[in-house]
């Protein structure tokens, strides 16, 4: 059974995904531009990533991202997509985060992995085998400081003494958190250990597509043994789509900058071993083509096409999943910025309303055409009562 919620949120989860070949400062500006064109179109939030190598995922910092895109916009709510907990001591992290959401008034949200890129753990001397243990303890020790408790611990590579926050989180008793999953069961498993929402960046991916019924039975079996509960309307599936009025126009707008933003990205890191639909690929429509037809890690399988086809998409993943309350497009940045703007115009426009309580305006316009006769016949003799009571005022005069 699909547990569909009342009215589903929209946004993005922009890593971000850009070419070598663009200026990083305007590629900046340009991210920075499209939460404030979601913000325009009633999106409901966006996840800013933290990357700092390969050059390709340009954000160091979601938390400077933020506090400049929390001054250009008004309603969008704005994430850490994620904080990577292992490349930080988890005091300072968390006294940020709660400056930022008194900054924002409240607009923040905490999200939390261990760190994405081998290639970031290996600059700090982290060993990846330890990350996801180093990432739970940090998130311990972070949500202690966000409840008001004094922290002491001592995990070796961070030590707190007598810790605790100068100032509480503005949102009480604290903003959401939420913490990555992929395809493993540790996202999972500590999302409901500890009470958080679930991020599934990999959602589109084969085998995170395939995993989705099991993390949210993981998910609610760990929050109930450690007395929590978790909702399904909190849970964030994440995916990359392109809209545009036409499969064929779709097509064509990815097929543009896919080499660079995504293909060659994953050629860089030495994927072409592990994903062999990468190999061989020279123009553009064969990389979408590919792309859709097959799993690229965590990038997941690519939806392109008209309104229809995406909506069609999400709803293959409310009834794999079992139901979730947020649907975010992965920024890929495949297709150029124009084309861009359109696919998030069109989505807001004509996906959206469809998970959204379209309910409401189908019934209202049944029930008017099922008494169109009816009303119409009494608005016509309303029309004729007038025209008669106008006549007889001119009679009498």
């Amino acid at each position: 059974m699909t547990c569909k919620p009342d009215c589903m949120r929209f946004g993005a989860f922009i890593a971000p995904y850009h070419s070598l070949a663009e200026n990083p400062t305007l590629i900046l500006e340009r991210d920075m531009q499209l939460v404030e064109l979601m913000d325009r179109l009633g999106y409901d939030e966006a996840w800013i990533g933290e990357h700092h190598s390969a050059g390709f995922e340009s954000i160091a910092s979601p938390e400077l991202f933020i506090a400049m895109a929390a001054e250009r916009t008004r309603h969008i709510r704005l994430g850490t997509g994620v904080s990577s907990l292992t490349y930080h001591h988890p005091l300072i992290l968390a006294d940020r985060v709660v400056q930022l959401d008194h900054q924002t008034r409240g607009r923040i949200m905490f999200g939390a992995g261990p760190g994405q890129l081998p290639s970031d753990a290996a600059m700090l001397g982290i060993d990846p085998a330890k990350q996801r243990d180093m990432m739970v303890a940090a998130l311990e020790t972070i949500l202690d400081l966000f409840d008001g408790k004094v922290v002491n611990r001592d995990e070796g590579w961070f030590r707190v003494i007598d810790g605790r926050l100068q100032v509480l989180p503005y949102q009480r008793p604290r903003m959401e958190v939420a913490v990555a999953c992929a395809v493993t069961p540790n996202g999972p498993m500590t999302a409901g250990r500890l009470g958080a929402s679930m991020l599934s960046v990999a959602a589109s991916s084969g085998a995170g597509f395939a995993a989705l019924p099991d993390h949210w039975r993981i998910c609610e079996e760990a929050a109930r043994e450690a007395g929590r509960t978790v909702h399904r309307d909190s849970w964030r599936i994440v995916a990359p789509v392109h809209v545009a009025e036409t499969r064929e126009q779709a097509l064509k707008d990815v097929s543009h900058g896919i080499m660079d933003s995504v293909v060659d990205y994953l050629r860089k890191l030495g994927m072409e071993k592990a994903l062999p639909s990468i190999a061989g690929l020279e123009t553009g429509e064969q990389a979408a083509k590919a792309w859709a037809d097959n799993t690229w890690a965590t990038f997941g399988t690519l939806t392109y096409g008209t309104p229809d086809d995406v909506a069609e998409r999400i709803e293959q993943m409310l009834d794999q999943s079992g139901g979730f309350g947020t649907f975010l497009f992965l920024a890929h940045n495949a297709a150029d910025w124009e084309a861009t703007r359109k696919s998030y115009d069109l989505f807001a426009q004509y996906v959206m309303p469809r998970f959204q309580d379209r309910d409401r305006r189908t019934q209202s316009v049944d029930w008017a055409a099922a008494r169109a006769g009816e009303l119409i016949g009494a608005m016509g003799k309303a029309t004729e009562q007038a025209i008669e009571k106008h006549k007889d005022r001119l009679h009498q005069s």
